[in-house]
């Protein structure tokens, strides 16, 4: 059997080095850690890549799929031992890994105590380089309530789903249900996957004792993840979904390296 020409190791004379190739939005069953069950199987949507020097053709894509065949538990530590490998396998100086994916928290209604599953988008994302980098966000909806509608109507007041994103970079673990708490803690009132009436009535009421702008509740998460411990950086995107409004609040923050 004659040897197979290895196209993607020709010579490339065009002098364009590249940052990153490699694979995108592969569906991928993963295993992520849990705060209270230890871990928990869901779907991730992929993303693998290296840099690429100029004198090379390309990559080898099928190595990219070998590596997401053989992962384990995604966290930090074990991202880096698998960016490590990534550089082995395919020649680069500089690896990159992204995983965006849905995690289930089971939480327990207000009164009724009623438990359902609620899903708080997720992602991590690692580069290795010289060194190591990992950053986590997660994406919390949270009931907001007008402070304004408040003030200015006779009786009831304008509310809204809002949501809530932070990206941290930690120097110890933090959980993503210490991040969930921050996040409804910070608006007018949590939101539930399922409710019953008496829970549908302290929802209203609590929001409506708890107005909040969507700077209000930025702020609210930053001195929250000011306080939370193992947290080196972080930035915060709370976007209101308006419900008296063609068009969407939102209020940005974020805090400088080093502080």
């Amino acid at each position: 059997m004659n040897k197979m020409i290895d196209v993607q190791k020709q010579k490339d004379t065009r002098e364009v080095p590249l940052k990153k190739v490699g694979i995108k939005d592969l569906k991928w069953p993963i295993k992520v850690m849990d705060k209270e069950q230890g871990f928990q199987h869901t779907v991730g949507k992929l993303t693998l890549s290296v840099d690429l020097p100029s004198e090379q053709r390309g990559t080898h894509m099928s190595r990219f799929v070998e590596i997401a065949n053989s992962m384990d538990s995604l966290n930090p530590k074990y991202l880096e031992e698998l960016l490590v490998r990534m550089k082995e396998r395919l020649g680069g100086m500089v690896a990159h890994f992204k995983v965006e994916f849905d995690y289930f928290i089971r939480k327990e209604s207000p009164v009724t105590g009623i438990i359902a599953p609620t899903d708080i988008a997720c992602a991590f994302e690692a580069e290795l380089g010289e060194e190591f980098k990992f950053l986590m966000r997660v994406d919390v909806p949270v009931s907001t309530l007008c402070p304004c509608s408040k003030e200015i109507s006779q009786f009831g007041a304008h509310n809204q789903r809002a949501i809530v994103s932070m990206v941290v970079s930690m120097n110890k673990l933090v959980w993503i249900e210490d991040l969930v708490k921050v996040a409804e803690e910070s608006g007018s009132c949590p939101v539930y996957s399922l409710l019953k009436r008496e829970d549908e009535k302290y929802v209203t009421e609590t929001a409506y004792l708890n107005p909040r702008f969507v700077e209000d509740a930025a702020r609210e998460v930053a001195i929250r993840l000011d306080n939370l411990d193992g947290i080196d950086w972080y930035s915060v995107d709370v976007e209101s979904i308006e419900s008296i409004h063609n068009h969407n609040a939102f209020a940005h923050t974020e805090k400088a390296y080093g502080k």
